[in-house]
């Protein structure tokens, strides 16, 4: 499967926000957006002249560095937003934050998105009792997501744990810690998705 294989601290640089790709790091004096204020590159420092275009295409940009997906995917779940019923933006939220690697990050079980990626990917997660290792595997209320047993002795679980005390799980979420285990409660409102993101500017470039 193709996938980012560069610095993210770049894509933070490049997007002037902290997307929290790096998991501690990016709370601390090391995190590189502290550090250089600026895109990366030679031209970083210039001014850019700011356009709708380019609102709008920074921003689907940023949203796919968040949830850490390429065009192709990103681009299949807004046209899925788009056919359901509702605001299409909200929708396209709803989508990604129902993957089961959000899930894992969100309950508190990763440090990043892209380690709790790993985690399904080799197999340490399940749902409902069964091992999914699937990282686009979309929840739905009711899911029971647990830390399988044979991984809940490892290092990068338990480090993970100690982390995750800085940030709350969200109320469509329920946490679990003695169990190592989370539940679905329903799909998250664009109220309950604490994430700097005006999809509206997303939907607005695709609509083009």
């Amino acid at each position: 499967m193709a996938r980012y294989t560069g610095a993210d601290c770049r894509l933070c640089r490049r997007e002037g926000n902290k997307l929290f790709l790096k998991g501690d790091r990016c709370y601390t004096e090391k995190c590189a957006v502290e550090r250089r204020p600026y895109p990366p590159g030679e031209a970083g420092k210039k001014r850019v002249k700011e356009s709708e275009y380019r609102l709008q295409l920074r921003e689907k940009q940023k949203t796919k560095r968040i949830y850490g997906l390429l065009e192709k995917q990103f681009h299949g779940y807004y046209e899925l937003a788009n056919r359901q019923q509702g605001v299409t933006g909200e929708n396209l939220l709803r989508i990604l934050e129902s993957r089961l690697d959000n899930v894992i990050y969100r309950l508190g079980f990763a440090k990043s998105r892209d380690e709790a990626r790993q985690q399904v990917r080799h197999g340490h997660i399940t749902v409902n009792g069964r091992r999914v290792d699937i990282p686009s595997f979309r929840v739905k209320p009711g899911d029971l997501v647990a830390i399988a047993s044979k991984a809940r002795d490892l290092l990068v679980i338990k480090t993970a744990l100690i982390s995750s005390e800085r940030t709350e799980v969200p109320q469509w979420l329920e946490v679990d810690i003695e169990k190592l285990q989370g539940s679905v409660l329903s799909l998250p409102t664009r109220e309950q998705i604490d994430l700097d993101i005006r999809e509206q500017l997303i939907v607005e470039l695709y609509s083009k």
